[in-house]
């Protein structure tokens, strides 16, 4: 996604590159003798600018200042050593790491995997399996003991032994002895850890038995029924009458369910007769209205009927299932898309799924190739020799303090990893080497070995990502660039506004002292009756429109707090109930809430003319130009500091000609 997003301001950077002779990427300009590329500046132009990236002469160097200007507030930082900061470095390191996962998968087989997938989608399969229990968790001996029941049952159906009467017998699934190990039918894709299976399904044509195939549950024998187009998903409503709980009953239901079948095939409306006798309340009201589902989410017969329905707004007649009757409408009907529609959704699907190890794996032979990758399995197995199972798959086992040097793997002329290597590896994966107490001692080495060889060429992958993409590399430096220069800005710059009170109110005098200012204001009493009696309400108002608010509250609170006033200034425009009364000592219509009993009032003490704003009435709006004058003068010190060279030559090879 990364490398399309930026594909085209990539190949755009060699175009520019090559029109500017045989350098290669020759320096634009440099900040304190430190040098900006063509292709770094190209890179952040043409993104920074899409369209309207024309390189005429004036755009280019309006940018070029623009840029100048960063790179000038970006070296500051470094000088200032905050890329030695550890929450940068790790910021930036977390940065890395998320951006790097885009770059550390086999695309091409990722591709490959959802075509697959969804070419397998446009098919439902009816198998038939039998079960043998084990998941990834069951001890070394448990699941040899399920493989190899699996493999006797495997040879007695390859005789000719009942698959059905096997199922019952053998199967750890308990409803194989009812349904003789038929799980009808099924669709890609299948949940994580069945990909094994899956594959085995789609693969086989209709007859063959294929197993034993592991899956992170056990082991299943699969017999392929039958092959249908998929389904998809249909949206439904129903009406449903649930069963009674004796035969008599379960009668009268199913008449009365006929006879609602009846009334709709005469023209009854489905919505009415949903409500009035529908048993599924929590939709009765909606129509029944279910929503959308796919095969096996329902019991068959339900699901039968329902896909059976050819158009929307077609109803089926009663349905019986193990709850009930029902009745089915069909309200649309949705296929399983096309690939370009659903390819995105799938990605993600797939990505998830285990079955993206097999991308990940052919990620790792392809770095191992590339990077001319060495063992030495022979240092492998003298370290394993010294060994001792009762210690190394527990707590007690503790890595080698002298940190053996053996080579155990060399990255081309670039990485070498040792013994000690791999022993802080065993240490900090603990929990994966006390997992393994139970299988044979060599066999959790090389699996320890091989989980250890595969993070090793992914590391060493990613630390290479620099050198292999430029586009990597490019979005590294304008992250890095972005987040030092947050911070010199947060400290020479937004933080000294904020803290600088004499600066800030010496700038403001002299700058800013008439630039804001308030509109004509009104000065007002808003009154507050916690009762709304007419006639006390009355009173107020009469005692208001002569005194002041401390009067009025001496003589109506004289048994009791009754009323409460509170003072406020108002600009003109801002309070619609003031927009008719805008003159000194008028008052508004009384406001009475009969749910609290209370009654209110504003009432103009004063009209105010347009005066400037102070510092603390203005400080949002002063504090902020205060920042614009700060890092402007910043820059200027920064200009003045850090001596800028421009290549005006390499500057008018990249100007385009209209």
């Amino acid at each position: 996604m990364i490398r399309q997003l930026f594909a085209s301001a990539f190949l755009l950077t060699l175009a520019i590159t090559a029109l500017s002779g045989q350098n290669g990427d020759p320096t634009l300009f440099t900040v304190q003798q430190v040098p900006v590329r063509v292709s770094e500046f190209n890179y952040i132009y043409s993104k920074n600018n899409q369209d309207k990236a024309d390189y005429s002469e004036q755009s280019l160097r309006d940018y070029l200042d623009l840029y100048i200007k960063f790179k000038l507030k970006v070296q500051k930082a470094r000088d200032m050593r905050l890329d030695t900061l550890s929450s940068l470095r790790s910021e930036l390191e977390g940065y890395r790491r998320q951006l790097a996962k885009s770059y550390l998968e086999d695309k091409e087989v990722t591709d490959k995997l959802v075509r697959e997938t969804f070419e397998r989608m446009q098919q439902d399969v009816d198998i038939s399996h039998i079960f043998f229990s084990a998941d990834r968790n069951a001890k070394a001996a448990d699941t040899l003991r399920a493989y190899i029941r699996a493999q006797n049952t495997y040879k007695l159906l390859q005789k000719g032994g009942s698959f059905e009467q096997v199922a019952a017998d053998s199967s750890d699934d308990k409803t194989a002895k009812e349904n003789k190990g038929n799980l009808g039918f099924i669709t890609a894709m299948l949940p994580d850890g069945y990909y094994a299976l899956e594959k085995a399904v789609y693969s086989s044509k209709v007859g063959n038995i294929a197993g034993p195939i592991r899956s992170s549950a056990g082991y299943h024998i699969v017999r392929i029924n039958g092959y249908r187009p998929a389904r998809g998903e249909m949206e439904v409503s129903q009406i449903l009458l649930r069963k009674g709980d004796n035969p008599a009953k379960n009668t009268a239901i199913k008449q009365k369910v006929d006879s609602i079948y009846t009334a709709l095939k005469t023209g009854a409306k489905w919505d009415e007769l949903c409500a009035k006798f529908s048993d599924d309340k929590t939709n009765a009201a909606k129509g029944g209205y279910i929503g959308f589902f796919g095969i096996n989410r329902y019991q068959k017969s339900f699901e039968d009927a329902a896909f059976a329905l050819q158009q929307d707004g077609d109803f089926s007649a009663p349905v019986e299932t193990s709850i009930g009757w029902h009745i089915i409408k069909r309200m649309s009907h949705r296929p399983v898309g096309n690939f370009e529609t659903i390819k995105r959704p799938l990605t993600d699907r797939v990505k998830r799924d285990s079955r993206s190890e097999i991308a990940r794996q052919s990620m790792i032979a392809r770095i191992k190739k590339e990077s001319s990758f060495q063992e030495y399995p022979d240092a492998l197995a003298n370290w394993a020799a010294k060994q001792v199972d009762s210690v190394f798959h527990t707590f007690k086992w503790k890595p080698d303090p002298a940190k053996p040097q053996d080579v155990l793997m060399r990255f081309g002329q670039t990485k070498t990893l040792t013994v000690a290597d791999f022993e802080d590896y065993c240490a900090r994966s603990g929990r994966d080497r006390m997992r393994g107490a139970g299988l044979p001692l060599q066999e959790t080495i090389q699996k320890m070995y091989k989980a250890w060889s595969d993070e090793a060429s992914l590391g060493f992958e990613e630390s290479q990502l620099d050198k292999k993409y430029p586009e990597f590399r490019a979005l590294m430096r304008e992250y890095e660039d972005g987040i030092l220069l947050f911070e010199a800005l947060k400290i020479n710059v937004w933080d000294r506004a904020n803290t600088d009170s004499i600066g800030l109110e010496q700038y403001f005098k002299a700058n800013l002292s008439q630039k804001y200012k308030w509109d004509e204001r009104a000065q007002v009493s808003i009154y507050t009756l916690k009762t709304d009696d007419p006639e006390v309400l009355k009173k107020v108002r009469e005692l208001a429109a002569k005194k002041n608010a401390a009067a009025v509250l001496k003589k109506i609170n004289k048994k009791g707090e009754i009323l409460t006033v509170l003072e406020k200034n108002y600009e003109k425009g801002k309070n619609k109930d003031l927009n008719n009364v805008w003159t000194a000592g008028s008052m508004t219509e009384a406001k009475v809430d009969a749910g609290t009993k209370t009654a209110s009032f504003i009432k103009v003490e004063s009209i105010m003319p347009p005066t400037a704003k102070t510092l603390s009435e203005a400080r949002g709006y002063a504090v902020a130009d205060y920042q614009d004058y700060l890092e402007k003068k910043w820059v200027e010190d920064l200009v003045k500091a850090y001596p800028v060279n421009v290549d005006e030559n390499v500057l008018k090879n990249m100007i385009k000609k209209k």
